[in-house]
C-alpha cells in the first residue's frame, strides 16, 4: 500500500492548486476525468458555485473545535476527488477550513480516475465513491483510518436510490433532494462525524 500512496502523493495538489485547475479546465469547457459529457460539465459547473460559497464559510461546531485543539500529533489527509462530483465540491471546502486552521493538519488531493490503483483500496460497497479523506502518518505513510465518501444521511440517500428497481427513477429529482439535504445540515452531520474521526487519529485506530 505504501507505494501507492507515494505514487499517488507526487502527483497531488494543494487545495488552491485543485480550485485553479477545475477554473482552468472550466474556462476550456472541460472538467476532470475522461468523462466530458454535457451532464459532468453541468456538474462541474455547479460545483464550482458551490465551493465558491463554501469556501467562505469556516464556522466549526465547539466540539469540532475542541477536537481540534486536543490533536498533538501531525497528520496527512489526502483527498481523492474528482471536477463532477457533487459530495466532493460539498465536503472538500470543509476540510480545507480545517487544514487551514490547525497546524496538526494538511490536505492534499488527488484525482481518482489518475489514481485507481489508490481509489481501490478504498472502495465503498465495492464501488468508487468519492470524495474518500485518508488520514495518514506524515512521516511514514501509514494509514489510520479514512472518511468518505459523504455523511451517514446521505450515503443512505444514495443507497436507497440505488435500491430502486424502477427503470424510470428520476435522478435529477434524487440530485436535487440530495444537495438540499446538503443545503440544510449546513456541514453540521459531516463535522460531527470528523470529530470522531479526530479522537481515532489520537487514539491510532483504525476504522
Amino acid at each position: 500500500m505504501k507505494h501507492i500512496i507515494e505514487a499517488a502523493l507526487a502527483g497531488a495538489m494543494t487545495y488552491a492548486e485543485y480550485r485553479k485547475l477545475l477554473t482552468d479546465l472550466l474556462a476550456e469547457g472541460k472538467t476532470t476525468g475522461p468523462n466530458q459529457t454535457k451532464t459532468y460539465l453541468d456538474a462541474a459547473v455547479q460545483n464550482q458555485s458551490r465551493m465558491n460559497r463554501l469556501d467562505r464559510r469556516s464556522r466549526f461546531t465547539e466540539a469540532l473545535e475542541e477536537a481540534m485543539e486536543g490533536l498533538s500529533g501531525n497528520y496527512l489527509m489526502l483527498a481523492i476527488t474528482e471536477g463532477w462530483c457533487g459530495d466532493a465540491a460539498q465536503l472538500l471546502p470543509l476540510f480545507n477550513h480545517l487544514a487551514e486552521l490547525s497546524r496538526h493538519l494538511d490536505l492534499k488531493l488527488v484525482l481518482r480516475d489518475e489514481n485507481q490503483e489508490l481509489m481501490d483500496l478504498f472502495l465503498t460497497n465495492g464501488a468508487r465513491g468519492i470524495p474518500i479523506i485518508i488520514f495518514l502518518h506524515p512521516e511514514t505513510l501509514e494509514v489510520i483510518t479514512h472518511w468518505g465518501p459523504r455523511p451517514a444521511p446521505a450515503q443512505q440517500m444514495v443507497m436507497d436510490y440505488k435500491k430502486d428497481p424502477s427503470p424510470d427513477k428520476d435522478y435529477d429529482a434524487f440530485n436535487v433532494a440530495l444537495h438540499t439535504w446538503y443545503a440544510r445540515d449546513k456541514t453540521a452531520t459531516t463535522q460531527a462525524e470528523v470529530v470522531e474521526v479526530l479522537k481515532r487519529l489520537e487514539k491510532g485506530v483504525e476504522a
